[in-house]
């Protein structure tokens, strides 16, 4: 009998119809399951299988394998019912494209036209909204709201469910009613020429836009996309339309940038498209027409109009910060952008541009005064932020070529004597014999460990002031002229007992390359004052302070901490593992979900590019020495900031390296930024980390995924470290470079 009920369940598998593409991989993604194993159980390739999940080009399963994936589906189907769609007001129901549920048609409407904008120009940050009153309500009656076309929106099957341990799947859309659709639409025109905007949250509009104009135009007044600002005194965030390749052929662009053109960042002023904007009295910013495009008009009064474009076929979306994500179908794209946008913020650039974006938004520069006796508000200052107007740096952090420097010899070379130079480790020293005779060189690196070096940092906000012979002031941001020679590593304060340490094995903490210094040098405040905490006096011969200060970061470091340690949770990666479980965790957490995966290498990206922003150096545009470039214009454009974080994030892992020293005698091999290399029995952290019932050492390093502690970077043999530095021919080639994968690929100068 059971037979016969097994052919009757291949029966009725053989005919029974498929979910959709994008519930396919909504139900394997539920359930945790990768398409390896999914593969594995069916007996074909993984490509196969993505190909059944694509919602491109949809392949249909045949034969016994079509029997046991239905089966597959039908099982993870009653684990996993699709969650219920909000009803929307449906006007009637159009026949839905292959692979979707029919779409819910909803009535939009859009403010009144606008009164013709005024000649002026608009500074490149330019930015608006409709007002929301000006939209009827979405419940009244058909009746009473202005007679418009609509557009088509419709729960599509694409909202990607996490794997059952995480905590959300994807970003859900704005509950402010002006952005009710979210932050941002990923543009896509199908098979049969219909152009469609997919959402967050599966959500997709029908654009009835015939042109670029157009679609700016419906973006600002009929789409409902945007974003709340972050600060009281700040600005909502512009929509974001990402045009895939077929968006851009539909609108007149093209696929892919020239030469010519990606080294200019932009398409031809004389392009059609170009052309089209002007004669619809939109304007493009600076950069114009490029990868990342902002079209605006100029305000007016209170009201502001722009839209900004992402085009990932012109290398929008940097494969070394975003992955993948280029190559996304529409659908996952929305998903991958918007919950960083939820998280973050919507994308304004590159990470870098929106990591110091960022800071912007949550510290604008000036904010609406109290009334004054005639009851009229004025724009002032901000506290806490630093202002709308740039100030100069010291002479000693501005790099080559500023302005500052323009009276010096034209091939003089600073030394560190005139010049601030705070940088990222770059240190390693040949093993000694009793590291050789261990079996296995294992690289930790720190999480997010410049985002740890911002917490709590006090910058300076304004101008610095010159003083001579200052008494040292930990509490006082600025760039101190110091003699930090005398400071001896083999006899250091660890906490508040004398420890002997072996201090040719250890980096100084003042240099980058970990040379104990010679002389006077300048110095960050950090770093003067890890000096003083190891027990040694300091007598600064002058400096630049800024008495003007405060906790500028703080903000920014919360917000990407949390969007950090979210994502990671979505990954199976929460903070409250112990070290066995979350090494376990962190090894294949990319697996799971590889689009969350891209969205916590964008959140890291964005920690780093938003702070090297802040010494942002010319890019071409015919830039000579001594003369201002581009960025120098903004406030934001602060090198003694940048500095700090650098600063306190080196002598942070210093203190970490000393206290370890101290207590197991252990010293690294190598150490690159972030990342530090020791020589250990075993090929895991825990083989040297001096774990004692899953308790670390009090201010030591500790495994975790929060920032400051740190994970698995990668293990090689002690055979392989000699074997590579004989090969090159370099006893000290920094092996913090290649411990990930032990792929040395090319050697010059460690650089």
């Amino acid at each position: 009998m059971s037979e016969l009920f097994d052919a009757v369940d291949a029966l009725v598998a053989s005919r029974a119809p498929l979910p959709s593409a994008q519930e396919r991989k909504r139900l394997r993604t539920a359930h945790g399951l990768t398409l390896d194993e999914v593969a594995g159980a069916l007996g074909v390739r993984r490509a196969t299988v993505s190909g059944w999940e694509s919602a491109k080009k949809t392949v249909e399963p045949r034969g016994p394998e079509r029997e046991a994936y239905a089966r597959l589906l039908s099982k993870l189907a009653e684990l996993y019912p699709a969650p219920a769609a909000p009803e929307e007001p449906a006007v009637r129901a159009p026949a839905s494209r292959a692979g979707a549920p029919a779409p819910q048609r909803a009535q939009t409407v859009s403010p009144s036209p606008e009164p013709e904008p005024a000649d002026g120009t608009a500074p490149e940050d330019a930015r608006t909204h409709a007002p929301a009153s000006a939209a009827a309500p979405a419940d009244a009656p058909r009746s009473a709201r202005p007679a418009r076309s609509s557009s088509v929106s419709r729960r599509a099957g694409v909202q990607k469910a996490a794997p059952a341990a995480t905590s959300v799947a994807a970003p859900t859309r704005g509950s402010d009613p002006r952005f009710a659709n979210g932050p941002l639409a990923v543009v896509d025109v199908d098979a049969d020429g219909q152009v469609s905007a997919y959402c967050t949250g599966g959500l997709v509009l029908e654009v009835p836009a015939k042109s670029l104009a157009a679609l700016v135009e419906w973006a600002l007044k009929e789409a409902k996309l945007g974003q709340p600002r972050l600060s009281g005194p700040g600005k909502d965030a512009d929509p974001l339309l990402v045009l895939c390749e077929t968006a851009l052929e539909r609108y007149g662009l093209p696929a892919t940038l020239t030469d010519e053109e990606r080294h200019a960042g932009r398409i031809p002023e004389g392009h059609k498209v170009v052309k089209q904007l002007t004669r619809a009295q939109w304007k493009l910013t600076k950069r114009g027409l490029g990868p990342w495009a902002r079209i605006y008009r100029p305000a007016q009064g209170g009201e502001r109009a722009c839209v900004q474009l992402c085009i990932p076929s012109w290398n929008a979306l940097d494969a070394r910060h975003w992955g993948h994500a280029a190559q996304l179908p529409p659908a996952e794209l929305a998903r991958v952008l918007g919950l960083y946008a939820s998280r973050v913020m919507t994308p304004r650039g590159s990470t870098a541009v929106t990591g110091l974006e960022l800071m912007t938004a949550l510290h604008p520069p000036t904010r609406a005064s109290r009334p004054d006796a005639d009851g009229r508000r004025h724009s002032e200052r901000n506290p806490g932020s630093l202002g709308k107007d740039p100030v100069d740096p010291a002479p000693c952090e501005a790099p080559d070529g500023h302005p500052l420097l323009a009276d010096l010899p034209r091939f003089h070379v600073r030394g560190p004597d005139e010049k601030l130079f705070e940088e990222a480790y770059d240190w390693a020293r040949p093993m000694t014999d009793g590291e050789c005779t261990l079996r296995h060189l294992v690289g930790i690196d720190v999480n997010m460990a410049f985002a740890a070096g911002a917490n709590g940092l006090l910058v300076g906000l304004g101008a610095p002031t010159h003083v001579k012979n200052p008494a040292f002031d930990p509490k006082l941001p600025g760039s101190w002229l110091v003699d930090l020679s005398h400071v001896d590593l083999s006899r250091v304060k660890v906490g508040k007992e004398w420890a002997r340490l072996d201090g040719s094995l250890l980096p100084s903490p003042f240099t980058p390359k970990g040379e104990r210094p010679e002389g006077p040098a300048w110095y960050a405040t950090p770093t003067v004052a890890y000096a003083v905490e190891l027990g040694y006096e300091v007598r600064p011969l002058e400096a630049y302070v800024r008495y003007e200060n405060g906790r500028y970061l703080d903000g920014w470091y919360q917000r990407l901490r949390d969007a950090y340690l979210a994502t990671m949770a979505d990954l199976g990666v929460r903070t409250d593992l112990a070290p066995a479980d979350f090494l376990a965790a962190m090894n294949g957490h990319k697996e799971g979900d590889p689009e969350l995966a891209i969205v916590a290498s964008a959140i890291k990206a964005t920690v780093k590019g938003g702070l090297g922003k802040l010494r942002e150096r010319p890019r071409g545009e015919g830039w000579r020495p001594g003369q201002p470039w581009r960025a120098l214009s903004r406030p934001t454009w602060r090198p003694d900031i940048r500095a700090a974080v650098i600063s306190r994030t080196r002598t942070n892992l210093h203190r970490k390296i000393v206290k370890h020293a101290a207590f197991t005698g252990q010293y690294p091999v190598a150490i690159l930024s972030d990342c530090v290399v020791y020589a250990a029995g075993g090929p895991s952290p825990l083989d040297f980390l001096p774990y004692r019932e899953d308790k670390p050492l009090p201010g030591g390093f500790k495994l975790g995924i929060n920032p400051g502690l740190v994970k698995h970077e990668g293990t090689q043999t002690v055979l392989w470290g000699e074997e590579v530095r004989e090969r090159f021919d370099a006893p000290d080639l920094n092996l913090a470079r290649y411990i990930k994968d032990g792929t040395v690929t090319d050697i010059d100068n460690g650089e």
